[in-house]
């Protein structure tokens, strides 16, 4: 399919041209109705994101406001530029490293954290339009993409099953069961099952619902202060904004490359992973497998995480949660245009960051893990130069709390088993490169 050349607003009677509606089989309602799927889909990360990232030191309001419009913004360059179904927010698992490797486990402060997440940005930015991200994407294995996947989503899991009480510190075995009898660790088990009888009733949002029906629980039972209110002006945005760009400076530190790099890669493959699968779905790839619209799809992302830093949030990127609304019948992206206004609408229910607590949000931290682990089965388990690396990957992000430890672990594994088992000659030349960086980086944890 060709690239979209009109860049320009459409009028009310152009949105069929604008969008190409009729070309996709599509139209308006059919697009809001998708929209409106999507946003619901993923609009647990509004009050997830804070909460994370909080725990980094930074101001929940604020967060929640960028978290909101960083959402708004790529969404609508993706609609209006690229042309796609498909919507763009805050990471899961790029916020977490984010907030308990970067900022928590590194010690750096969370104001370089953003300024490292713009510079990865940029370089999203750069390889997106110079083509360089073709040879990189061919130098990973597809096997270890899955195993860095799913690592992140046990990763997440974790904290889920951490913020529910579930598994508390343990001096003799570092780490045990906790008391299931206490009241929020009860809210969150419900949560979960909320969640996944939602689930398995193929309910579209079916995280979102599970987040509102603990939350409403939590309500009944007497867990949760009731909100004063539920609409309000939005929460100052000042404590963020701009304050990537006052660190810049800091970010000559040696362990800021590997910040860099891991930000980076994670956020490259699982946009490429996210606009493949959900652009297939819709049946807008070409015979070749291209994504529409040339590269427009990988800049949005990367001018979204670059506008996502600057508000002052962690990396934003393509949610896979568009397939929600793929699924409802959205083809263009008039449906993302829907979604980015919805996320805009959600800045003035800000009082409800006082009930999406914790243990309100843990049962969707461990769902989202759930879905995150399935890339495990693209594993060739039998083949020890495969699986040992990608093994050591998925369970050193959550055992040494650190998804860039994983990711080192596994990416210098790998060539080095290959060589090992005779293939060297079939280990990409970038390979090699990345495990020196990584044999670097454990130098430096060492230190």
């Amino acid at each position: 399919m060709s690239e979209q050349t009109t860049t320009s607003a459409p009028s009310a009677g152009g949105l069929d041209r604008f969008f190409t509606l009729s070309e996709r089989g599509s139209d308006p309602r059919t697009e809001g109705i998708a929209g409106v799927t999507t946003f619901l889909a993923m609009a647990y990360i509004v009050f997830v994101n804070p909460l994370i990232l909080s725990d980094a030191g930074m101001d929940p309001g604020a967060v929640f406001v960028a978290t909101c419009l960083a959402a708004a913004l790529g969404t609508l360059i993706m609609g209006l530029w690229a042309n796609l179904p498909i919507a763009q927010a805050p990471g899961m698992g790029l916020n977490a490293f984010f907030a308990y490797t970067v900022v928590l486990g590194f010690g750096i402060a969370w104001e370089t954290a953003l300024a490292a997440t713009f510079v990865s940005g940029v370089l999203f930015l750069i390889l997106a339009v110079t083509g360089v991200r073709g040879a990189i994407i061919q130098a990973i294995p597809h096997q270890l993409k899955m195993a860095v996947g799913a690592g992140i989503g046990l990763f997440i899991a974790f904290i889920g099953l951490k913020n529910a009480g579930v598994v508390v510190a343990d001096e003799a075995t570092t780490v045990g069961l906790g008391d299931l009898t206490v009241d929020t660790t009860l809210l969150s088990i419900f949560g979960l099952l909320a969640i996944a009888l939602f689930l398995m009733r193929g309910l579209k949002g079916a995280v979102f619902y599970g987040i509102v029906a603990t939350a409403v629980m939590g309500l009944l039972v007497g867990l949760l202060d009731t909100p004063d209110a539920i609409v309000s002006a939005p929460p100052s945005l000042a404590p963020t904004l701009g304050a990537a760009f006052g660190a810049m400076p800091e970010l000559f530190a040696p362990e800021l490359l590997i910040v860099v790099g891991t930000m980076l890669f994670v956020d490259f493959f699982d946009t490429a992973g996210t606009l493949i699968a959900v652009t297939n779905q819709a049946g807008l790839l070409d015979e070749e497998g291209r994504l529409p619209g040339g590269t427009r799809p990988l800049v949005s992302d990367a001018v979204a995480t670059m506008g996502g830093a600057a508000l002052g949030t962690s990396t934003t990127t393509s949610y896979i949660e568009s397939a929600a609304g793929v699924g409802a019948g959205g083809r263009t992206g008039l449906s993302s245009v829907v979604t980015a206004g919805l996320f805009l609408l959600t800045i003035f229910f800000s009082p409800l960051l006082t009930v999406v607590t914790a243990p309100v949000t843990a049962a969707a931290l461990i769902i989202v893990g759930v879905m995150m682990a399935r890339g495990l089965k693209d594993i060739e388990w039998d083949q020890m130069e495969v699986a040992i690396p990608a093994f050591v990957t998925v369970v050193a992000m959550p055992l040494t709390y650190s998804i860039a430890t994983g990711i080192a672990m596994g990416l210098f594994l790998f060539p080095l088993l290959m060589v090992f088992r005779g293939k060297a000659k079939e280990v990409h030349p970038i390979m090699y490169v990345l495990a020196v960086l990584f044999l670097v980086f454990f130098a430096f944890l060492a230190e």
